[in-house]
């Protein structure tokens, strides 16, 4: 009897301690983000070069509900990846938010495989091109500030680190089956919303060096998909693209457009709208839904039956139960400089 009662409190604590293993790694950012806050936790959490990286170069601690979708897409596709998520309000000292008062940040940090860190430009761009650059800007005066110390940090990110790299305004739909490479806006133009490599691949070394020489902050896009695509056009000769096919130069691919801007840039307000007959998108990875454009506020309403919704509905079910169907009903575009035209 003796035996069988300490048996069964030998089983009862074993199931008690794995409750209490999984309900700290699954609780809310209370729990979870002091542990992989130092710089080791992020290099540990990275060093298999497979992270999916987000930015927030704002000081914004509650992400919208595009990048909750964004972000949480991201992590149902990649399973297995780590989603790392970069937030310049976010520091060692900062107190954690109540779920209450940040619901999207403590439903993004309550997702398994989804982390988030504090954005240290100056720790990040030691030891790479920008750090000097970095040092002697005077950041008050610079234009686009947001976008190009996004467009900065995530060039050093997946140069340090490797992965891929998304703006939050990109739905992930399939895996992309692809290491190096980089994602066509349009015929021999490349985007930096999203783009991925293994890590100190001379390509970004060689963006970082272009991004510092030739930085003028008063030419919208030079910085990102403008430097991407002079850079490209050193490293390959470009051609159109024929039927659907990528193009591939040395070791990096050129992704067609239809890879993730299957909607261009000038008809962005097709997400907005109802379809006859949805698209199925089977030749895309992830959608830019290019949010930058989003001047006027266009919103997700429960029920609208619009593409969007629908795309929440399907990619980012959580978000879309927790954060839409929960709220009054709407969520409006808010711009980010993750949510940039790129």
């Amino acid at each position: 009897m003796k035996k069988e009662l300490q048996l069964s409190l030998s089983v009862i604590l074993m199931f008690a301690c794995g409750f209490l293993y999984k309900f700290i790694q699954k609780s809310s950012c209370l729990f979870c983000l002091p542990s992989f806050k130092s710089q080791q936790g992020l290099e540990a959490l990275l060093s298999h070069r497979r992270g999916i990286v987000f930015l927030e170069t704002s000081e914004r601690m509650e992400p919208t509900h595009l990048v909750s979708c964004a972000v949480e897409s991201a992590a149902k596709i990649y399973p297995e990846r780590p989603v790392v998520f970069f937030m310049k309000g976010l520091t060692d000292s900062t107190p954690m938010p109540s779920n209450s008062a940040y619901p999207a940040f403590s439903f993004l940090s309550a997702i398994d495989n989804v982390f988030l860190f504090p954005l240290d430009m100056k720790r990040l761009f030691e030891d790479t091109p920008l750090f000097s650059w970095y040092n002697q800007i005077n950041t008050s005066i610079e234009r686009h500030w947001l976008h190009i110390s996004s467009d900065a940090s995530r060039l050093a990110i997946i140069w340090k680190y490797g992965g891929i790299y998304m703006d939050t305004d990109v739905i992930s739909i399939r895996p992309i089956p692809e290491e190096n490479f980089l994602a066509a806006q349009a015929s021999r133009f490349s985007s930096n919303g999203v783009f991925g490599f293994l890590p100190q691949h001379p390509f970004l070394w060689k963006c970082m060096e272009n991004f510092v020489e030739h930085y003028n902050s008063d030419i919208w896009g030079n910085q990102g998909p403008d430097l991407m695509t002079r850079m490209l056009r050193v490293w390959c000769k470009l051609e159109d693209f024929q039927e659907l096919s990528d193009l591939r130069c040395l070791n990096i691919s050129f992704l067609h457009p239809q890879r993730f801007y299957p909607i261009s840039y000038s008809e962005w307000r097709r997400y907005y709208e109802v379809w006859d007959r949805e698209p199925s998108f089977n030749d895309s990875y992830a959608l830019h839904l290019w949010n930058y454009m989003n001047q006027e506020g266009r919103d997700v309403i429960r029920g609208s039956n619009t593409l969007v919704e629908n795309l929440y509905r399907k990619h980012c079910p959580g978000t879309y139960r927790d954060l839409i169907e929960g709220s009054e009903g709407s969520v409006t575009g808010e711009l980010g400089p993750g949510n940039k035209e790129s």
